[in-house]
């Protein structure tokens, strides 16, 4: 829908501080047998994982509680970057974040490069868990994740934040 596309707010945009900019993707995970789909929401600056969750469907009501729980648990953020994808240009998306008084951004039609962190986190997730242990079911998956997560919220230093945790950087900043 024509109507709930934005432009892409962060070309040259300084990023200065925690819950300034999060973005938003889905990403399909394969299993041993099967896929599922996770959506995560990265905070651009720290690179702290505020939300995530793993589905069976493509659905919008995902992203959507996903964000929804982010936002209770860690305040709102200025902007939220997504692509184009249906689950983030459909109307609860868009109207929600417009009632939160919330900057839409979106990619570029065809530009992953514009969602670069989230598309980084994607490689670090895939390489260094999913393709390594790949799981048997939804239920070892989801426990993997979720172990993977705390492990790169809380464990995994990056350089670019000077050898610190996105959870340490995240708090600082906030």
């Amino acid at each position: 829908m024509a109507k709930y596309i934005h432009p892409y707010k962060l070309r040259r945009l300084e990023i200065t501080h925690a819950n300034q900019v999060w973005a938003v993707d889905i990403t399909y995970v394969p299993m041993e047998r099967g896929f599922l789909y996770l959506t995560a929401i990265i905070d651009v600056y720290s690179r702290y994982i505020v939300g995530w969750c793993l589905s069976n469907t493509l659905g919008a009501e995902y992203p959507l509680d996903v964000l929804k729980q982010a936002i209770k648990e860690h305040g709102k953020p200025e902007i939220v970057n997504s692509d184009q994808g249906s689950q983030f240009t459909c109307p609860s998306w868009v109207e929600y974040l417009e009632e939160q008084e919330i900057v839409i951004s979106m990619d570029g039609r065809g530009r992953a490069l514009d969602n670069i962190f989230i598309e980084r986190f994607w490689r670090t997730i895939k390489q260094e868990y999913i393709y390594i242990w790949p799981a048997e079911d939804g239920n070892i998956l989801l426990k993997g994740i979720e172990k993977y997560m705390n492990y790169y919220n809380n464990k995994r230093t990056h350089q670019s934040l000077d050898r610190k945790t996105p959870y340490q950087w995240y708090e600082h900043a906030a």
